[in-house]
């Protein structure tokens, strides 16, 4: 069976609002809404040192973080690319709890990983 649709027709469908479901309204949002705490929680797509993020040495950092990465056989991107991501997952995560000081030992991290990489 072949339908016809009318321009009235299309323009109609295009402009119709479908009213959520009231059982499924946040669904979504309850299951998205902690999902970085599940992430720190159960992720091994690097295992890290203990504390490696609390570190005072940018450098001592960034090599743990690469030898962490090279040496996983769970991670789905390269080595530089996961390094790279946890460890801005971190700084992202900490937000403002993470103090100024740290957090610039963080940045310099990030700079000594893309030099051990070769990334400038």
């Amino acid at each position: 069976m072949q339908v016809r649709l009318t321009l009235r027709a299309i323009i109609y469908a295009q402009h119709t609002y479908v009213q959520p479901i009231p059982h499924m309204k946040n669904k979504s949002n309850q299951t998205n809404k902690k999902w970085s705490a599940r992430v720190t929680r159960e992720s091994h797509a690097l295992d890290l040192e203990e504390g490696v993020f609390t570190w005072k040495d940018p450098r001592q950092i960034a090599r743990s973080l690469k030898r962490s990465a090279e040496t996983s056989t769970q991670r789905k991107a390269r080595p530089f690319q996961s390094a790279m991501s946890m460890l801005n997952f971190y700084i992202n995560r900490a937000g403002k709890s993470l103090n100024s000081e740290q957090r610039q030992i963080l940045e310099q991290a990030k700079q000594e990983l893309r030099r051990l990489y070769k990334r400038s």
